[in-house]
């Protein structure tokens, strides 16, 4: 039993993503998630197996009940407000523990000045603390933790593997589409489709080449997309069905299996489920890791801060209008613009990406170590 703990809702999301790494190498692994009392119960995500809830209050009573329903064999411990009770028990029970993430506001702060600094004790249970920080690092070292304990690692994000593509498709569509401006509509629910077509039709006005690739979030709705490509007046192609785009093909319609395909296509892809207040949104993740810019719309309720991130480095924007999405589009057909916020997109990505490789690494190893200390007894 692989126990996560979380203190924020992307941490959450990144640690069920480093749970279902683990479980591929480790299939009898399980994973169990908690998190603090003050965030909302986070959306589900695939990795963690149980989602526990609140951590039980820092009292004696509380915490062996606790550690006796789940008997946990190895805890990662995200950023700070840590237990002093909790990590006593854990330690008298050897159960091992990652502290990951750390950050130097999250610090525990001194008791007393004038009292033996209790930092040490607590965090010395930890067989390795993980932090961004080197002045974190300073501040541990101080304290009397040992080096080799102490280890440099970036922040810790979600991360992904994006969906493979066909080569031959890409090279092939590559060639018929040559130099026309290309952008992607991916999962599009029904009732967005107005505001999608309005806005290509807005663009067509003054790029008359460019080309939509147009991807719903269902089978379902392939149907619905092909009676409004039909009352459009817009010339499509139904690659599901087998068509292709010729010189004349203003829109591609596409099913949702090849989006690892469309995401390397189109330097630029509106993340739809997105275009209505209060929508759960999709993760853009595997697109910005695949080089396209990335559009969206205000409803990512279950991916607000993964798009925040995209957002802060420039990797992402948000529009609200038919005329916005237009805009926003013809801005990006510039291809030193798309290229731009891709490459924004595709270092934050890869920046978690290392980081969950090297926590993995790490807990793999004192996995291994657990398990010949198993053996051995």
């Amino acid at each position: 039993m692989l126990w996560v703990h979380a203190t924020s809702t992307e941490r959450y999301m990144a640690l069920c993503d480093v749970g279902n790494r683990l479980k591929t190498a480790r299939p009898d692994l399980s994973v169990l998630a908690t998190w603090e009392p003050d965030m909302a119960p986070p959306p589900e995500a695939e990795g963690c197996d149980i989602a526990a809830g609140h951590l039980p209050p820092d009292s004696p009573t509380d915490v062996r009940a606790f550690l006796a329903l789940w008997r946990p064999d190895f805890c990662i411990w995200s950023g700070g407000r840590l237990r002093r009770v909790l990590l006593r028990h854990m330690r008298e029970q050897r159960i091992d523990a990652l502290l990951v993430d750390l950050t130097e506001k999250e610090l525990p702060s001194r008791t007393s000045r004038w009292l033996p600094d209790q930092r040490r004790r607590m965090l010395d249970g930890f067989a390795a603390i993980l932090t961004p920080d080197a002045e974190v690092q300073s501040q541990l070292q101080r304290t009397g933790i040992s080096p080799d304990k102490l280890q440099m690692a970036g922040r810790l994000r979600i991360s992904t593997s994006p969906p493979g593509c066909n080569d031959e498709e890409l090279t092939e569509l590559q060639g018929v589409l040559g130099s026309r401006p290309v952008w992607l509509a991916a999962q599009v629910r029904p009732d967005e489709l107005p505001m999608v077509l309005e806005a290509h039709r807005i663009a067509l006005r003054l790029l008359h080449r460019l080309i939509l690739v147009l991807s719903p979030d269902s089978y379902g709705g392939l149907n619905e997309c092909r009676a409004a490509l039909k009352d459009s007046g817009l010339q499509y192609a139904d690659w599901d069905a087998g068509d292709e785009p010729d010189d004349y093909t203003q829109v591609l319609l596409a099913d949702k299996d090849d989006l690892g395909l469309w995401y390397r296509l189109a330097p630029v892809c509106l993340m739809a489920g997105s275009l209505h207040r209060g929508r759960e949104g999709h993760s853009p993740l595997d697109a910005a890791a695949l080089g396209s810019a990335i559009l969206h719309g205000p409803g990512t309720v279950r991916h607000q801060e993964i798009y925040a991130q995209l957002a802060n480095c420039g990797a992402a924007e948000c529009v609200y209008t038919p005329q916005e999405l237009a805009e926003m589009v013809l801005h990006l057909s510039a291809p030193d613009m798309a290229a731009e916020m891709a490459l924004a997109g595709w270092e934050a990505v890869t920046e978690g990406a290392a980081m969950t490789d090297q926590l993995i690494d790490r807990v793999q190893d004192l996995l291994d170590l657990r398990e010949e200390r198993n053996a051995a007894s």
